[in-house]
């Protein structure tokens, strides 16, 4: 089912109202950066015009606003060239695996997924030459993963490979520096989850750095959701967790050159999905450096030049406090009603996972209740969408979640919405209810 499916009430929809897109301080910023004919760097090829092609990595001050605004709430110590600007998460993810992996003749082994994962993250690895190579690793509690079952599949395919390495020339421009290809790579979402909500601790951040330093695995994180916390005062900037980049940076051994940890980040959850804007962080300038160098990059520059320097525009004159602190304040509203509402309405035993922070509430029903019957009941006479479980599936290694789960989004809903919704899925689940 398409999460732009025509519906009364869809939970399925994954982006913010209309309403709390920040028109205003787009169209100022934008003002602010493009009302002088000339700005002192338009010539500075580190920077160059807004409208013009860009430097490969990004603009070198709007890398340095990134980095003082990520120095300020994660206590990190980001520099400018530890960044690649990129044009969003998930295009940054296809990037990150077209640049540093190499499914197609084997060197790269396998690549491992959390589960339930973001549903459209699938496709990426696929164009990126994984469909036959993906494994599910299952979430653990409310905080970690399943390492046992993970280490279990790196044995697996230690054994199965054995000291033999593909090969890597196909990728390799002899005309420029040697890529840094990957035996392993993983994809995970450590903070406020898509679908599940959950968020890694201290402790499982760095256990997973210190098993991809000994596989040779790259993790991308896809760091979108980490700035939107409910869990502490709205009105006050967030503390987020430190990302995993800034722990592998800050616990690297001298010969780890290129780290094992990528911080694919995005400003769409925080000012607009439009502006397809992101970035990669990488823990030194290796990395970073080689992802700027792919063939579309030196050709065209850096893929959101203007987008970019709006971004740049809107940390730098303080706009940036007032958007997240909008969405926040709205976000955590929602979350409220929806945990109101869900605890209210649904059976006994429903598992409902707590909405600390993000877009998402995972509900799993309890056992003999159909989840997808369900929900085809509840769209069908009722007109509300769900985004049932079997979506977030990690394509070849299913787990049933469509079985008994379902996620919810708060980002996109009104509160009156999120209330009716929930209270006519409970009605639908009374209706039918497994007999005793």
């Amino acid at each position: 089912m398409s999460m732009d499916q025509p519906a009364r009430i869809n939970f399925f929809k994954g982006h913010p109202s209309f309403r709390l897109l920040p028109n205003e301080e787009i169209v100022e910023a934008t003002r602010q950066l493009l009302t002088s004919e000339t700005r002192d760097y338009d010539d500075d090829t580190r920077n160059r015009h807004p409208l013009t092609y860009g430097p490969d990595e990004g603009a070198l001050w709007v890398r340095q606003q990134i980095c003082d605004f990520n120095n300020r709430l994660f206590g990190s110590d980001s520099k400018p060239e530890f960044l690649n600007l990129s044009s969003g998460s998930s295009y940054g993810c296809l990037s990150v695996l077209l640049h540093t992996t190499l499914p197609h003749t084997n060197f790269t082994r396998q690549a491992f997924i959390i589960s339930p994962t973001y549903f459209l993250i699938n496709d990426c690895f696929i164009d990126a030459g994984f469909g036959s190579k993906l494994t599910a690793i299952d979430e653990e509690g409310e905080d970690s993963i399943n390492f046992e079952q993970l280490l279990s599949k790196l044995r697996h395919f230690e054994e199965l490979y054995g000291n033999s390495n593909g090969d890597v020339s196909i990728i390799q421009n002899p005309n420029k520096p040697t890529k840094k290809v990957y035996k392993y790579v993983m994809y995970c979402v450590p903070t406020f989850a898509n679908p599940s909500g959950k968020s890694y601790s201290l402790e499982t951040r760095t256990k997973l750095i210190e098993i991809a330093r000994r596989y040779d695995m790259l993790i991308i994180c896809d760091d979108v959701y980490d700035l939107l916390d409910y869990s502490t005062d709205v009105h006050e900037w967030p503390r987020p967790q430190k990302r995993l980049v800034h722990i592998d940076r800050a616990t690297a051994p001298d010969d780890n050159e290129f780290g094992n940890t990528i911080s694919n980040a995005t400003f769409s959850k925080i000012i607009a999905p439009g502006l397809r804007f992101g970035y990669h962080e990488t823990i030194n300038d290796k990395l970073a450096a080689q992802l700027s160098r792919g063939g579309a990059n030196v050709s065209g520059g850096t893929p959101s030049q203007l987008n970019s320097m709006i971004v740049g525009t809107i940390l730098q004159n303080g706009s940036m406090e007032r958007i997240l602190g909008k969405l926040r304040e709205t976000y955590k509203t929602r979350s409220v009603a929806m945990w109101d509402s869900l605890q209210k309405h649904m059976p006994k035993d429903t598992h409902i996972s707590s909405p600390k922070g993000g877009y998402f509430v995972w509900v799993t029903l309890p056992p003999g209740y159909d989840a997808k019957k369900i929900g085809k009941k509840l769209k069908d006479e009722h007109g509300v969408i769900l985004a049932n479980g079997s979506d977030f599936e990690v394509i070849g290694d299913e787990r049933g979640w469509g079985d008994r789960s379902v996620r919810l989004s708060i980002s996109f809903l009104e509160t009156p919405d999120i209330i009716e919704g929930c209270e006519l899925w409970g009605k639908v689940c009374k209706e039918m209810a497994p007999s005793s």
